[in-house]
């Protein structure tokens, strides 16, 4: 049965509404071009959508030719406000945009342990206040918060699990309070990361992948067949909890203390650094687990993520980067690269053992190691986990580094955001 004109105009419309977001501004005739459809239906439809206030004349395009054949129409902008969160164990960052994602104000705290609850969910909640006033936002439409942890299924929310702040269950709750007519959506931070990878990052050419979040804590989240896959009960890629050897014990139902978080976490690749004679070297004395692994990458020559091109990881047993097969770079001692190089074999031989476990359960065909430790890592972490994998596995692999390490909570978040206020404003 034929749609009902109703209905058809509806289609009509929500295809060139989605043109516009994914595109950017169009005139009608590339309108026309993208959707096919007829040159008096698409001016029907500009003409719709422009009096219903979604869409607005922005501009007229760069040919010759003037008039309302070169007119360009993009979604309007200010029709809604969005904020991202990123809530860490250590503070909040938030960003404010309009609907289309152009970003208008950004800004973080830190959080102290010791603050108390109360205090602590006041200086988030009044930061998130004080973007959007800074952006001109007199009212946020959807606010999407990225938190560690699991997110219950069924209600959305943070659960109550141990060893996050009692503040980070409180904010939502707060959030809600202070921003009553606001849209509040909250996702895992590690969700959020992946998302952002798949749409802006080294997974964009994949609709099939799980990425690896290295960072003060261990997580995975799962991408398969282009949808994010989160478990019957909000859990799935919780891989700190994963069983490995090489640690002094084994996890519990309440602390990843003996999982392969206890391997690969933050800490861990502090100790492991420090093991390897790494720490108080210059360049990587007192840093951070991402400063550390930086400073190993540039000590056998290797530089930021993409230098070695995308051969670098492809996971091929000949691919190189391994130390025996690097030469020390110039300017660089003997002892420095030595340290240097067995500490990225070592900590690559402990990833192995997480990314060969997510290979052999779900064959994803890419593994994306994320966070501020893996975009640290680049290519030279990258390609040797993929070639101890190709010698682990049987299933290929491509190994790749972050293309946005830890901003990609926060762009994951606004994504998320803008997707859910365009769905509900366009229908």
């Amino acid at each position: 049965m034929p749609a009902s004109p109703s209905t058809a105009r509806a289609i009509n419309d929500r295809l060139a509404l989605r043109l516009l977001q994914q595109e950017g501004p169009l005139t009608a005739g590339q309108l026309k071009q993208l959707t096919g459809l007829s040159r008096p239906t698409v001016a029907d439809l500009v003409e719709r959508l422009t009096a219903s206030g979604l869409i607005e004349m922005v501009g007229e395009s760069g040919e010759q030719r003037r008039g309302p054949n070169a007119r360009l129409y993009g979604i309007v902008a200010d029709r809604a406000y969005l904020a991202a969160l990123d809530v860490r164990l250590e503070g909040v960052s938030v960003l404010v945009s309009d609907l289309v994602g152009r970003v208008l104000a950004e800004a973080s705290v830190p959080i102290d342990d010791d603050s108390g609850t109360g205090p602590a969910v006041e200086q988030a909640v009044a930061l998130v206040e004080r973007a959007a006033k800074e952006a001109g936002a007199e009212h946020l439409h959807t606010v999407c918060v990225g938190a560690p942890g699991l997110i219950d299924p069924t209600t959305g929310e943070l659960r109550d699990t141990s060893g996050l702040p009692a503040w980070h269950r409180r904010l939502v709750a707060a959030l809600h309070e202070r921003l009553p007519d606001t849209r509040i959506v909250v996702e895992n931070e590690t969700n959020l990361a992946a998302l952002a990878e798949q749409r802006d990052g080294a997974a964009h050419d994949r609709d099939t992948f799980v990425l690896l979040w290295l960072g003060m804590g261990i997580g995975a989240a799962v991408v398969l067949d282009g949808a994010l896959r989160r478990g019957a009960s909000g859990g799935a890629g919780e891989l700190g909890f994963l069983p490995v050897p090489g640690t002094r014990g084994l996890p519990s139902a309440t602390d990843c203390e003996g999982g392969f978080h206890s391997l690969a976490g933050a800490g861990a690749v502090l100790e492991l650094a420090r093991e390897c004679g790494v720490l108080g070297v210059e360049g990587a004395e007192g840093g951070s687990a991402a400063e550390v692994v930086r400073w190993a990458v540039t000590g056998v020559g290797g530089s930021e993520p993409g230098a070695r091109g995308d051969a670098g990881a492809r996971g091929d047993a000949g691919a190189g980067g391994g130390a025996d097969a690097a030469a020390t770079p110039d300017g660089a001692s003997a002892p420095d690269y030595a340290r240097a190089a067995r500490f990225l074999d070592t900590l690559a031989d402990r990833l192995a053992l997480g990314v060969a476990s997510v290979v052999a359960l779900l064959d994803p065909g890419c593994v994306v190691l994320g966070g501020e430790v893996g975009q640290a890592g680049g290519d030279e972490l990258a390609v040797r986990v993929a070639e101890r994998i190709t010698r682990m596995s049987p299933l290929p692999a491509e190994v790749r580094p972050s293309a946005l390490g830890g901003a990609a909570v926060l762009r994951g978040a606004l994504l998320t955001a803008q997707d859910g206020a365009q769905g509900e404003l366009f229908g």
